[in-house]
């Protein structure tokens, strides 16, 4: 449920936009600042956030950071000025990144050894949930009730996801301070780099077409149907996310080679047939099948080479990498928009899969060793 508050705030003014242009009266571009700062929040705080709090109990914290969602995303449904919403916004980045840096580790915790991987298959399903049916939804509450409204909203699911929080979730301390280790120790631990860079390559290729796929639709006719589009991406991603929580724990490795090489096909049969809408059907579905389970893999393979000591900075990492890709996934598209066309996408993709691809089967004894 946090991460389905985190990315419901991340990714909902997108369907907004109108509506808070239009509240607010300010131009879709600056409206689309609110996500901009978002992700400002979550990049700029994960690492230092995880090491200033790596002694804290991590019930309380995770309590203090859906306190974060409650009042920030309170102050964008209530604020009339244009640069408090965009602090608002900035602050709930903040508790987003603060969040991804430790509910991996949390949800680990809480299981024996054999089924870490599926936790965390179990706590990253309010991803794919909010990107297939709480975007959608809450674009169309925002016509119904407004968009501050919908921002109300989810600060009552914060409001009672705390009260959930307080009822069931165990507590666990933090770490020690001389077991707490380094970002730089983390960092050079073997297998950590391999992992990341498969990261930057795997998400850059990713959000190169999902940040631009109404204009990469064009082609193919479905321009005005990439709601449904993306709905089928969503639902494919749900499906990938329950195959990957059943086998993680037996076969990391293959499980990330698989999803590679089918998005690299996905690639593929973009590039020949992006003109034909069943071929593009095909080939998000395929898409989302090869995506709904990365950020499992990738944080389990991060977690196996940092251990119970290391993970709470590992995340973090991860975390920063992530959004760095979503950045760069933002430049780069629209550069190559801009200068060749969307018709370039598919064979920048399969570049960046196939380099993904070499360097997780190369990260065989270190990284992805099962």
């Amino acid at each position: 449920m946090t991460g389905f508050i985190c990315i419901l705030t991340e990714t909902i003014p997108a369907g907004l936009l109108p509506f808070i242009g239009e509240g607010l009266h300010i131009t879709k571009a600056m409206a689309g600042q609110f996500v901009t700062l978002y992700a400002i929040g979550s990049l700029v705080a994960a690492i230092p956030f995880a090491m200033f709090t790596g002694g804290v109990r991590r019930r309380p914290l995770l309590l203090a950071i859906i306190a974060g969602f409650l009042i920030f995303n309170t102050v964008t449904a209530l604020s009339t000025s244009y640069a408090l919403t965009l602090v608002a916004r900035f602050f709930a980045g903040v508790a987003a990144g603060a969040a991804w840096g430790m509910i991996a580790g949390y949800a680990r915790r809480m299981v024996p050894d054999a089924l870490k991987g599926r936790a965390l298959a179990v706590a990253m399903v309010g991803t794919p949930l909010a990107l297939t049916f709480g975007v959608p939804i809450g674009t169309l509450l925002g016509d119904l009730i407004g968009w501050r409204a919908v921002f109300g909203v989810m600060s009552l699911l914060a409001l009672l996801l705390i009260g959930w929080v307080l009822w069931k979730v165990p507590d666990y301390p933090g770490q020690p301070a001389n077991k707490r280790m380094t970002v730089g120790q983390v960092f050079v631990m073997p297998g950590m780099r391999p992992i990341l860079m498969v990261v930057l390559t795997w998400m850059l290729a990713h959000n190169i077409l999902y940040t631009y796929i109404a204009p990469f639709l064009e082609p193919s006719g479905l321009g005005g149907r990439v709601d449904l589009v993306l709905l089928v991406f969503g639902l494919a991603a749900l499906i990938s996310i329950w195959v990957v929580g059943l086998l993680i724990d037996r076969m990391l490795r293959l499980l990330v080679l698989i999803s590679l090489f089918g998005f690299a096909l996905a690639s593929i049969a973009l590039w020949v047939g992006g003109t034909s809408a069943p071929v593009v059907y095909a080939a998000v579905a395929l898409w989302g099948l090869t995506f709904g389970g990365a950020a499992t893999l990738l944080q389990t393979a991060q977690a196996m080479v940092s251990g119970e000591e290391g993970v709470d900075i590992a995340m973090p990492i991860n975390t920063t990498v992530w959004n760095l890709a979503i950045a760069g996934g933002g430049i780069v598209g629209g550069t190559l928009l801009e200068l060749v066309g969307v018709q370039s996408f598919p064979g920048v993709l399969l570049i960046l899969l196939l380099a993904a691809l070499i360097i997780a089967w190369n990260a065989k004894r270190y990284g992805f060793p099962r």
